[in-house]
C-alpha cells in the first residue's frame, strides 16, 4: 500500500508516431489528475525496438489485416472520446525523431505537455508532416516558444544521447510498444490499459 505522504506517479512512455499513443496522450492528464496521480511523460523511439526484434517496420504495415483493424479501432476510440481523427496522408509510420528530440530537451519546460499534444494533433488530426521543420516551428511559435532555441537545444550531442539512453531504458524495463505505462516496475501496455494503470498507481 502506498504511503499517504507520497503522491502516486505514473510514467507515460509514448511515441509520436504511435497511433494508440494519440488518444492516451489526449486523455491521460485529465484522468490521472482526477485521480490525484502525477504523470511523468517519457518519449522514446519504437524503431530500435522493431529492429531489435528483427523487423524494420510497424506490424500494422507488415500485416495489412492488422493494419486495417487498427485504423478502424482507432476511429471508434477517437469517436467515443470526442478526439478528432483524420488519417495521415503521409506514409505511416511518420518519422518522429525531430519531435522526440525536442520533447526530451523540453522535459521540464512549462509548455512541454501542450507541445506533446499539439504534435499528436498535427499527426493524427491535421494531416501534417511531423518530420517537417515548418510543422514543428509552427507548433513552437503557437506556444510562444523561440523555435531556434528549442531546436538548438534538441540537437545538442548531449540531448541526442539522452533520447538514445531513454529508448535503451524503455527496452531494459520491458517496454515493447507504445503507449506503455509504468507504475514503478509494473507495466501496462496500450491505451485501453490507461485506467487500470491509474488505478494501480492509486492502490
Amino acid at each position: 500500500m502506498r504511503g499517504v505522504e507520497t503522491m502516486a506517479t505514473i510514467e507515460f512512455w509514448y511515441e509520436f508516431a504511435s497511433t494508440y499513443s494519440y488518444p492516451a496522450a489526449m486523455r491521460i492528464e485529465r484522468l490521472a489528475g482526477g485521480a490525484g496521480v502525477a504523470v511523468r511523460w517519457r518519449p522514446f523511439l519504437l524503431g530500435p525496438i522493431f529492429v531489435a526484434k528483427g523487423g524494420a517496420d510497424s506490424p500494422f504495415n507488415t500485416d495489412p489485416v492488422k493494419g486495417r483493424y487498427m485504423w478502424r479501432d482507432l476511429t471508434r476510440i477517437c469517436a467515443r472520446e470526442d478526439i478528432p481523427l483524420r488519417l495521415p496522408p503521409f506514409r505511416f509510420v511518420q518519422n518522429s525523431l525531430k519531435a522526440a528530440r525536442i520533447a526530451v530537451a523540453a522535459d521540464r519546460e512549462p509548455w512541454m505537455k501542450e507541445f506533446f499534444r499539439r504534435v499528436y494533433m498535427a499527426n493524427f488530426a491535421e494531416q501534417k508532416d511531423i518530420s517537417d521543420d515548418t510543422t514543428l516551428t509552427t507548433i513552437l511559435k503557437s506556444l510562444d516558444v523561440d523555435p531556434d532555441k528549442a531546436v538548438a537545444a534538441a540537437n545538442t550531442p548531449e540531448n541526442k544521447a539522452k533520447l538514445k539512453v531513454q529508448t535503451d531504458e524503455a527496452i531494459a524495463r520491458g517496454i515493447f510498444g507504445a503507449p506503455s505505462f509504468l507504475v514503478e516496475d509494473e507495466l501496462f501496455w496500450g491505451n485501453d490499459r490507461l485506467e487500470e494503470a491509474i488505478a494501480w498507481a492509486k492502490w
